[in-house]
């Protein structure tokens, strides 16, 4: 069954739009809270008509992420694409993130020995001297400073830099043609950054091939040399792990930090050491996660949850804030409370898919808020916090500047 014909049953009759833009950069549209009470799958439409199914619900979110009835292979049509940028070639047919086993696995395998807890821990020192130079140039530049293009930018992208070995006066291009990518307004503006991100790569694996550095890069291009690995699936994942390790990051950094501003006192017991870094963190990236989809996929052949039936083509996705504040495993899910500390949220996704990266960003948001508060403690903004502007509905939701003072 075709995702249009599997789509026209009446269960799909009341599918209101999915996603829809914030109010408040950290909390979910109330459209989102009205749907959840529906129940744990609903009908939604998306950007292009296409009707699929979103989860809300933690326990079924984890019981589909897990179901080998479900893939993420973006080259095929069933696969549903969220916005228009990510309809483009270059947002669909990538390695590792679309694709499903046992192509997957062995990438997955061949990746996950460098994005451990213990080779996230070595990074700490480098991340801490990138964070500490951020805020040693926001100080001496003097208020204001806006904590997106000031600090968080930076912090991924000269972390990925450290990590795979490519040369920090880079910067600049990467984060041009990763948000063109992950931001663009269309197709046609998405693809034409993967072209140049494509081509870019190409020239940077070909030169790593010929004399192997010491970074992550220089690695996989050793295996390259020997056979295990061909040129262009090692553009592919580079270009996959620089997506992910940047925008996500990037994006969460400054909204996080919003979070804590908006809640003083509890910043305060962070700041006093009363609450670890770490559970702080956790219930950021509970709260605030930064995109409105944990996962998307598409269900190879008809699968019978809650009462309802998922045929087969027909697209799921599981809502990342709606199944982080469902109220059977938080008590008090939307409240913001410091010293939660829960891991069970899905900002990382679950499954055979959930982020290799996580460790790394769960490593850069401890150091940029500990860091960040501790140097400025009267940090605070510079305007009113309904004139924060946030980013229009798209891939990543966030703020595009987020002003502050001291």
């Amino acid at each position: 069954m075709s995702p249009q014909s599997a789509a026209s049953s009446a269960e799909f009759a009341d599918a209101p739009p999915f996603p829809r833009r914030r109010v408040c950069p950290y909390e979910p549209p109330a459209a989102y809270t009205e749907l959840s009470e529906r129940g744990p799958i609903n009908p939604v439409t998306l950007w292009n008509g296409r009707q699929v199914w979103v989860v809300t619900s933690y326990a079924l979110g984890r019981a589909l992420l897990s179901d080998p009835r479900m893939s993420s292979d973006r080259s095929r049509d069933e696969y549903p694409s969220m916005a228009p940028n990510l309809s483009a070639e270059a947002a669909r047919k990538l390695v590792l993130v679309g694709m499903d086993p046992p192509e997957h696995d062995v990438h997955r395998r061949l990746l996950s020995p460098y994005f451990g807890l213990k080779q996230a821990r070595a990074m700490r020192p480098a991340v801490q001297a990138i964070v500490d130079e951020l805020v040693d140039d926001m100080l001496a530049k003097g208020p204001v400073a806006d904590l997106v293009a000031d600090f968080a930018l930076s912090i991924p992208s000269r972390t990925m830099f450290a990590l795979m070995g490519i040369p920090d006066d880079e910067a600049e291009f990467f984060e041009s043609v990763t948000s063109g990518i992950m931001q663009g307004a269309d197709a046609e503006g998405a693809q034409q950054a993967g072209a140049r991100f494509v081509a870019y790569l190409d020239q940077l694996v070909a030169a790593q091939e010929q004399a192997p550095g010491s970074g992550l890069i220089g690695e996989l291009a050793r295996l390259v040399v020997s056979g295990e690995l061909d040129h262009a699936e090692l553009v592919q994942i580079t270009m996959v792990l620089l997506i992910a390790g940047l925008e996500t990051t990037a994006s969460m950094i400054p909204v996080g930090a919003l979070v804590l501003l908006d809640h003083p006192a509890q910043l305060r017991g962070l700041q006093a050491g009363t609450v670890s870094l770490p559970v702080a963190v956790e219930e950021l990236l509970r709260l605030a996660a930064v995109t409105d989809f944990a996962a998307i996929r598409w269900a190879k052949e008809d699968i019978e949850v809650d009462g309802h039936r998922i045929a087969a083509g027909e697209g799921v996705v599981v809502s990342s804030p709606m199944v982080n504040r469902d109220s059977a495993v938080h008590d008090d899910p939307y409240a913001f409370r410091i010293d939660r500390g829960s891991r069970k949220h899905m900002t990382f996704g679950y499954g055979i898919h959930q982020c290799l990266g996580q460790n790394l960003a769960r490593l850069q948001l401890e150091v940029a808020y500990e860091t960040l508060f501790r140097r400025i403690p009267g940090l605070r903004l510079a305007v009113p916090a309904e004139r924060v502007t946030v980013r229009p509905v798209g891939t990543m939701q966030g703020v595009r500047e987020l002003p502050v003072t001291w």
